[in-house]
């Protein structure tokens, strides 16, 4: 992320999630995550994949071997219909899926499973309650041990139909009318037994629903026929008495419906009724006569050559006459063009044409007589069977009223009947389909003992707890790595407080025994100044106390005895911004703080000073952080005067400044008895800041010690006086919205920041978070005539 160290604290933290939006993540991005996210966090999943492997592992010793034993079912309706008495209400139609599901749920049903348990004593079962699980299962044998000693309780048998329940499967193959009945058991002989037992059971139960089913309707329609029976016969009677009563006498057709009944249908009516039947077809005559007399008389009336009566078409003295027309017509056309209209011979076609409509014209009027004559004799007809029929209607008006209710006797009685040989039909069919034993199921593949166990499979639990092991493991790595909430890498400070980190610092233990590994196990010392040796002392310091003023803590001058260390590389890089950033704005005063105590902001002040000192430059380090006070402990001999003593009389400053016999650093302790309230005035006065102005004079470089920020308000105070800070991070523990907070409420302070410094880094830990990181690296330092090697 490019970062403009120009603008300013406010508009680096509002534009920081329009840069995070727009920022693409790409493939190599993930992949380099992921490394870093397996690597930093390997040892969350070889934990949770190893216990998942151990727990499926005891899985498989405690659990005993389960076989499955599978029946084979087929439900074939063909071969019952062919056995079914026609017309049986019973097994008819093609099967479809839902019914075959249907078979599927009765085989699932209670009614099978209590069935078998009964067939095969069942109840006596012991992997159907519990007890030969506990027999192998040393958790079972541990939890019986808190179980009183009394005689156990016999089970019931929902609790073993349960257990049944649990072991049988009943499935279906495809889309076929195929079923597969499976039953697992620890015994793969009892197995085979059981899926046989359930499938036999289905059969029977099949059967005996059937002979249920044909029972009970032969029962009630045996009830019912006797009912229908004495129905028919009442109507039957009633029919007779009443034809009796009122002298009816059938003639002619009689159609038997039954036993003394009739048609009731007298020789008058009959009569009448062929009568009407020939009106009607004679007033069909007379209108279709009359419609073709009525046609052609139209035909008459227009052009002879358009006549299209259906008698025109098939007469074939017409046809033979118009086609001579036609032909003649074709002629007259073309000799008329050819010679002219008044030629002879095409006056003389014309005149033969003339012959032929006329001809044609009274072939038309011949039909036309015909036509005319037909339609009189039709109307004729009708006429008389009109008459005839009027006086057949007004005999039978006599003897229609004792037939009045006849037709609705004969009606109930025919309808009575039917239903009576309806019911006595379907009676004989019940019985008969008692005497059939047949079902739609059969089975097709008998269960037999299996060879191979069914669960637990190896591989499958193993796989399963592994993966499983690897999903948990995954879950708390991501929770541990989103609830980090520290700063690792320097994108991420970049990222996140839009300011440059100039450095990550190793612990400087780490670091030392680092490179003491590389250089023939023993740690390199520089105990002398490389550059400037002849360099003097800046005037009006003091001159070094006898022997030299040491520092006492041996990671406050870590860089100079650890010159070749990835530490002492980081603060090089911190050193090489602080030239550029003087070079450029001649900013000599760099103010180094941080948001808690205890992150080490001292340390990299001390050692960024002393490598200052100890390229030759002009430095001076000054205690600032009154509250708690660090430098003037860590001397080995105890100062007397320090920064207060200065600040209230500026003519000892010579004797307050120690200067360290090894770099060369000049050292301003404070000497603090107790708790100062108000230091922040303190740092804030024109006393101070004409200490520094006159120090600006003498050092190259003034290297300020500040007290941290969120506890106190020191830093704000004398933010004025800093020309660039240096803040301090602890790598992996100082929580990064509190940071970014810090830093986003005092804009005094972020608006000079030089940069971040990520410190006290683990170098193991930080390889996983950041490929290519300094500390994956040793480089060639030449130490007199020896070279040192290239890598570790």
């Amino acid at each position: 992320m490019n970062i403009n160290p120009h603008m300013t604290g406010d508009e680096r933290f509002d534009r920081t999630p329009a840069d995070e939006s727009m920022s693409p993540i790409s493939v190599a991005d993930l992949i380099e995550w992921a490394k870093g996210f397996f690597g930093r966090q390997y040892w969350i999943f070889a934990i949770g994949v190893a216990c998942a492997l151990a727990a499926a592992i005891a899985y498989l010793s405690v659990t005993p071997p389960q076989y499955t034993a599978t029946a084979m079912l087929m439900i074939d309706r063909g071969k019952v219909r062919d056995l079914q008495v026609p017309g049986s209400p019973l097994g008819d139609g093609p099967l479809d899926t839902v019914q075959v599901d249907t078979q599927v749920e009765v085989l699932r049903s209670d009614t099978i499973g209590l069935a078998v348990i009964r067939a095969q004593n069942l109840m006596e079962d012991p992997e159907l309650d519990g007890r030969a699980r506990a027999a192998v299962n040393p958790l079972a044998k541990l939890f019986s041990l808190f179980r009183s000693n009394a005689a156990p309780e016999p089970l019931s048998t929902k609790a073993v139909l349960g257990g049944f329940l649990s072991r049988r499967k009943i499935t279906r193959v495809g889309k076929t009318y195929i079923l597969e009945v499976s039953y697992q058991s620890s015994d793969p002989v009892h197995a085979a037994n059981i899926a046989n037992a359930i499938a036999e059971a289905y059969i029977d139960n099949e059967l005996e629903t059937k002979y249920q089913v044909t029972r009970r309707a032969s029962t009630w329609l045996q009830g019912r026929i006797k009912e229908l029976r004495a129905q028919a016969a009442d109507a039957d009677l009633a029919v007779f008495e009443y034809k009796e009563k009122n002298k009816i006498i059938d003639y002619g057709n009689v159609s038997v419906s039954g036993p003394g009944a009739a048609s009731g249908r007298l020789i008058g009516d009959q009569q009448l009724s062929e009568l009407n039947s020939q009106l009607m077809a004679t007033r069909g005559a007379t209108a279709e006569a009359k419609a073709r007399l009525d046609r052609i008389e139209d035909v008459l009336k227009q052009d002879v050559r358009d006549a299209t009566v259906a008698d025109t078409l098939k007469n074939e003295i017409i046809n033979r006459l118009r086609t001579r027309y036609l032909d003649m017509a074709a002629r007259e056309a073309s000799w008329s063009v050819q010679y002219g209209s008044n030629h002879l011979a095409a006056v003389n076609l014309r005149t033969q044409m003339d012959e032929l409509l006329r001809s044609m014209s009274d072939e038309l009027n011949r039909i036309a007589a015909s036509y005319r004559s037909e339609f009189e004799i039709a109307k004729a007809r009708e006429e008389a069977l009109e008459r005839r029929l009027a006086e057949l209607v007004s005999e039978s008006q006599s003897t229609y009223r004792d037939r009045i209710g006849l037709g609705d006797l004969e009606s109930g009685a025919k309808v009575s009947r039917a239903i009576y040989d309806t019911f006595l039909q379907r009676y004989l069919e019940a019985m008969q389909q008692q005497s059939f034993p047949i079902t739609e199921a059969r089975v097709i593949n008998p269960a037999t003992p299996p060879s191979f166990k069914s669960s637990p499979i190896a591989g499958q639990v193993m796989g399963l707890g592994g993966a499983i092991g690897f999903i948990l493991a995954l879950g708390v790595a991501l929770l541990r790595e989103t609830t980090d909430g520290t700063f690792r890498t320097a994108r991420q400070v970049e990222e996140k407080l839009q300011a440059p980190c100039l450095s990550v610092l190793p612990l400087m233990g780490e670091d030392a025994e680092a490179a003491s590994n590389v250089f023939s196990g023993l740690p390199v010392k520089w105990t002398g100044r490389p550059t400037r040796r002849d360099t003097p002392e800046p005037p009006g310091c003091a001159p070094p106390l006898a022997g030299g003023t040491m520092l006492n803590e041996a990671v406050l001058r870590y860089v100079v005895e650890q010159p070749l260390s990835a530490a002492a590389e980081g603060f090089r890089a911190i050193k090489i911004v602080a030239d550029i950033r003087k070079a450029s704005t001649g900013n000599r005063i760099i103010g180094v703080t941080s948001t808690l105590p205890g992150e080490g902001k001292s340390t990299v002040a001390c050692n960024l000073a002393g490598l200052m000192a100890h390229a030759g430059k002009r430095a001076i380090l000054i205690d600032a952080d009154l509250r708690k006070p660090s430098l003037g402990r860590s001397l080995t001999t105890a100062p007397e005067v320090g920064l207060l003593e200065v600040l209230a009389d500026p003519a000892q400053l010579d004797r307050a400044v120690c200067i360290d016999a090894v770099t060369g650093l000049a050292l301003l302790p404070s000497v603090v008895d107790g708790g100062l309230v108000h230091s922040d005035e303190i740092v804030s006065s024109e006393a101070f800041r004409r200490l520094l102005e006159q120090l600006r004079q003498r050092y190259d470089y003034i290297i300020v010690d500040l007290p941290p920020l969120a506890p106190v308000v020191d830093v704000r105070a004398i933010a004025a006086m800093i020309e660039s800070f240096v803040f301090v991070v602890e790598w992996g523990r100082t929580k990064a919205d509190l940071v970014h907070r810090h830093l986003q409420a005092k804009p005094e302070v972020y608006d000079r920041l030089l940069g971040v410094v990520l410190n006290k880094a683990d170098t193991r830990l930080f390889k996983r978070y950041e490929q290519g990181s300094q500390f994956n690296h040793m480089y060639y330092v030449h130490h007199g005539e020896d070279r040192l090697p290239a890598k570790v």
